[in-house]
């Protein structure tokens, strides 16, 4: 297969439309798109990632009035949410309707719905025939892609086309609410935070434990995500370590030990954030074998970039 790379969304529609599937970029991360209508191309999407069948999708909508094409309800909660925060970086579960077939919700009887931001991402959904259902957009694991040219990396000649924009703007996937329970749940953490939802909606919390016995509502629950080949060791900001003879790497909000090869100092959360992945991706062609990642704390953007670290540094045991 060839990869067309394109900065249409004319064009990348147009290949999404016969089937086809696309990978575009978001505000979050880039998406690897399929129609909800094509289940040929949803099945492909999972070909493509090396991505269980079991760990369903998000579907992205350009606009609130495409809600009603994959949701059957929307309580208070979710409307709320919804009037603040759609769109943007927020992916509300909600009870799906008949148009969204079982392989994009891995047969659950609930659905992810976002509506990006990101202007090339809506222009490219208004155009799509029917609602799109998207993970991220690079190899099952891996970290995530961030610019068109990581997705190029992993996944040419896998995926029919790549509709090329600029470097996501806010570099971690989006937060995601259980909506459908009595409760709505934080399943996982991202840039619109948990103090920022419970401003709107009080009752919201986050899961006590994992049901590892349960399928996952949400991407990014049950599987290893995230994590470059290099080991990732986490660490507090001014901790005391002793480095290795290993190529090392560190990114932190603070400067980092002596002895350490590659370094990137951020100077804010929404930095480390958008520069997270990009960096893991850098560290891996630069052949560095340990990363050193300084632990933000929980507050605002920190718990969803302590949420990537932790899973990334626990490749083998990171299902949370």
């Amino acid at each position: 297969m060839q990869t067309t790379l394109t900065n249409s969304a004319e064009k990348a529609a147009a290949i999404l439309n016969s089937g086809g599937v696309v990978a575009f970029p978001t505000e979050t991360v880039y998406g690897l798109g399929a129609g909800i209508c094509h289940p040929q191309a949803i099945k492909q999407i999972f070909q493509a990632k090396g991505r269980p069948g079991d760990n369903p999708l998000i579907v992205h909508i350009y606009s609130v009035e495409q809600l009603a094409d994959v949701a059957d309800e929307i309580n208070s909660d979710a409307q709320k949410l919804i009037e603040l925060f759609f769109p943007g970086p927020l992916t509300l579960v909600l009870k799906k309707n008949r148009c969204v077939p079982d392989t994009v919700t891995a047969g659950l009887q609930t659905v992810g719905i976002r509506c990006p931001v990101n202007p090339i991402a809506r222009e490219f959904l208004r155009l799509s025939h029917c609602p799109v259902a998207a993970p991220s957009a690079n190899l099952s694991g891996l970290p995530s892609a961030t610019s068109w040219e990581a997705v190029y990396e992993d996944l040419d000649g896998k995926i029919d086309c790549v509709l090329c924009g600029t470097p996501s703007a806010i570099g971690l996937e989006s937060t995601i609410v259980d909506c459908f329970g009595p409760n709505p749940l934080l399943l996982r953490a991202g840039a619109i935070t948990l103090e920022q939802l419970q401003a709107i909606v009080p009752a919201i919390t986050t899961p006590a434990a994992t049901d590892k016995g349960a399928p996952p509502k949400s991407p990014g629950l049950k599987y290893p995500h995230y994590a470059p080949k290099a080991a990732i060791i986490l660490c507090h900001a001014h901790e005391k370590m002793i480095i290795g003879e290993a190529p090392s790497a560190y990114i932190g909000l603070s400067a980092p030990p002596q002895g350490i090869a590659l370094i990137k100092i951020c100077e804010s959360l929404e930095e480390y954030g958008r520069e997270l992945f990009s960096f893991f991706r850098r560290c891996d062609t630069e052949g560095i074998h340990v990363i050193y990642c300084e632990l933000p704390s929980y507050q605002g953007l920190g718990r969803a970039i302590r949420d990537r670290l932790t899973r990334a540094a626990n490749k083998e045991n990171n299902a949370l």
